[in-house]
């Protein structure tokens, strides 16, 4: 079960955060920092995960972000699929819409669960809504 997803940039400023689980703001402010610093640091050679605490962080860096997942060791490929879903959305992964950023991940993850990887079937209720919307 996923506990949490970063979407962090190379400067370590977090541009999406996603908990699965309850944790206090400051605590989860704390632990980010922490992370993001360890991923930041970690150079190309080493492997893309490592444990933090009492979970299990994995990585991968896309251009100019890190998407960070707690817990799951074999998640790599779920974080290239999430790459190339928002990568289709928004034509790159620079996101300007935070909400849709959102509406994808409910998508794809329930209570940490991964339960979708179709992008078709990812996307199709994003683009009811954004027609809906315009």
């Amino acid at each position: 079960m996923l506990k949490f997803l970063l979407l962090v940039n190379k400067q370590g400023h977090t541009r999406v955060s996603q908990y699965y689980e309850y944790m206090e703001l400051e605590e989860r402010t704390n632990m980010e920092a922490e992370i993001t610093r360890k991923c930041l640091t970690r150079n190309d050679d080493q492997c893309p995960f490592f444990e933090f605490k009492n979970f299990k962080v994995v990585y991968r860096r896309y251009a100019s972000l890190f998407f960070i997942i707690g817990n799951e060791l074999a998640i790599l490929e779920f974080i290239h699929n999430l790459v190339e879903t928002l990568d289709r959305y928004f034509s790159n992964v620079i996101m300007f819409n935070l909400d849709r950023v959102h509406m994808i991940l409910d998508e794809m993850i329930v209570n940490g669960q991964i339960v979708e990887t179709n992008k078709n079937r990812i996307l199709a209720p994003v683009a009811i809504f954004d027609k809906a919307a315009n």
